[in-house]
């Protein structure tokens, strides 16, 4: 078994299918060190990709699949730094948050979600570069971003446009409420509803049974029904550094880390 163990993340390589286990407290909010070990991830992908036939992504956490961007910390960065200089490193971490959910987005490997919980944010930005999202009933979904006049900037708009009609994208993207996993189904964004603690026993199920057939089949079939939306991808960076320039989204970022209200993710 190939394996590693880091502090947000793990994966590990067993029966040709590879597993990348979510497990940063509270809520798998993604980190400058969340970013930094899928970096890692995404690098040893590209060698397990002769190996594996599947690939499983799935939180370890009560509170779900992850709760999106960690903003305490970017907010801290953007003081420290400086607003103007700020948004400079902030395009560059955007621009690698990316290359690294464009490389599973990619990969020639079948991928799959099996969520629960929240999936929010950047999270939910994670899920969408699978192939198959297989969620519980637990699970509700959710781009927050616009409670701080703000876009997803992950990739989530293009990726949720390609598997969506643009209805349930404007509602999402609107409004900023959560959908639960039915109403999920029934829009298309998933493919199949569990039972409560369920999705990641379907998700090995499945995966099993992908090593029944031919894998250059899959990779051909996968290159075809699932193009990559460059161009809008691009776009998206763009329009949330854009965004991010405004001094009111400083004020929002600064209201909610000082905010002592209960997390509304948090079980």
């Amino acid at each position: 078994m190939k394996r590693f163990d880091g502090n947000a993340l793990s994966w590990a390589l067993a029966d040709r299918v590879v597993e990348l286990e979510l497990h940063r407290p509270p809520a798998n909010e993604l980190s400058m060190a969340s970013w930094a070990e899928l970096e890692q991830f995404v690098e040893a992908l590209k060698s397990l990709e002769s190996e594996a036939v599947a690939l499983i992504v799935h939180s370890q956490l009560k509170s779900g699949f992850g709760a999106g961007g960690d903003l305490h910390e970017m907010y801290a960065r953007l003081r420290a730094t400086g607003q103007g200089r700020g948004l400079e490193e902030l395009r560059q971490i955007v621009e690698r948050g990316h290359r690294v959910l464009n490389a599973i987005d990619t990969t020639p490997l079948v991928s799959i979600a099996a969520v629960h919980g929240v999936c929010f944010g950047g999270a939910f930005e994670l899920a969408l570069t699978c192939d198959l999202i297989i969620a519980d009933k637990t699970a509700r979904f959710c781009f927050p971003e616009l409670r701080l006049g703000l876009i997803p900037g992950g990739g989530g708009i293009p990726r949720l446009k390609r598997d969506c009609k643009n209805a349930i994208v404007r509602d999402l993207l609107f409004t900023g409420r959560s959908i639960n996993a039915e109403k999920a189904y029934a829009a298309g964004l998933i493919s199949q509803v569990a039972g409560e603690g369920e999705s990641l026993r379907i998700a090995r199920s499945t995966a099993a049974q992908l090593r029944k057939f031919d894998a250059h089949g899959r990779v051909v079939a996968k290159r075809f029904i699932k193009p990559i939306p460059n161009d809008e991808l691009l776009r998206e960076i763009d329009i949330f550094c854009e965004l991010f320039s405004r001094p009111a989204l400083m004020e929002g970022l600064r209201k909610f880390v000082e905010s002592r209200g209960g997390l509304p993710y948090l079980p």
